[in-house]
């Protein structure tokens, strides 16, 4: 009967379980005027107007996710403390298709990143029918800079892990000279959303448009998902090892 060694028997299904895992590498990292992060591999970032708008190149990914980065100089309604208090209530607007749309407010709260405080929030349904968007906002000496992520609910999962990791590397400067901002009296929220400012085809054309539903739980991630894989082919391995042992206990 031919032997197997067992520490080869479970480094093989080790690695097999390894190569079913798939792992993010993050390929550039993005920076404008006032701000930069790390991004995913195939996105890109371009200007539009006074924001920069961040999404997949490849085109059947392009509406899964979307980053919008905005600036202003810092006016009357430009603090930390407004800031949460604006995002902490729901926001009511209508959609592509005439629909009143009223958010689902999450979180609201402070978060260090890289040594600078922002405002973290999260809402459902606050920018895109069917989106969970996500907020950085922050004041950096004379300017507002504002950093909003949003995912279709369906995709959720999907996403978060990449979306956290350039939460992680997100960086706020200001830079000497000239700066694409909006108005100093112009709402930094306001300014930034995606309905009245980017849907007008070149970031979701109205065909695309998601008409919003109910709220969803986000979906687990996916790194939930791949160690649930990893350990299911681990135990294969056990199972295969016992029973090769019982053979060789019968030979």
């Amino acid at each position: 009967m031919l032997k197997l060694n067992v520490g080869a028997l479970i480094s093989i299904f080790i690695t097999i379980a390894a190569m079913g895992v798939p792992q993010t590498t993050f390929a550039a990292r993005f920076a404008n005027q006032f701000a930069e992060f790390e991004l995913p591999p195939q996105w890109q970032c371009n200007l539009e107007g006074a924001e920069w708008v961040c999404q997949n190149s490849n085109q059947s990914k392009k509406r899964d996710a979307i980053i919008v980065l905005a600036a202003k100089i810092k006016g009357d309604m430009d603090s930390l403390d407004q800031y949460k208090s604006y995002l902490r209530a729901p926001k009511n607007f209508t959609s592509a298709q005439g629909k009143p749309v009223k958010s689902d407010p999450k979180y609201s709260k402070e978060r260090n990143i890289e040594g600078q405080v922002w405002i973290d929030s999260l809402h459902l349904e606050s920018e895109i029918p069917g989106y969970y968007t996500r907020y950085l906002a922050t004041v950096k000496q004379d300017i507002g800079v504002l950093v909003t992520y949003s995912i279709s609910k369906e995709k959720y999962g999907q996403y978060t892990g990449d979306f956290e990791t350039m939460v992680n590397t997100l960086k706020v400067f200001r830079k000497a000279g000239g700066i694409n901002v909006m108005p100093q009296n112009q709402n930094l929220f306001d300014g930034a959303k995606i309905t009245t400012t980017l849907d007008a085809g070149t970031v979701f054309p109205p065909s695309q448009q998601i008409t919003g539903g109910t709220p969803d739980a986000p979906k687990k991630k996916p790194a939930e998902e791949d160690n649930s894989l990893f350990f299911l082919l681990v135990g294969g391995a056990v199972v295969v090892f016992i029973i090769w042992k019982r053979r060789q206990g019968r030979g």
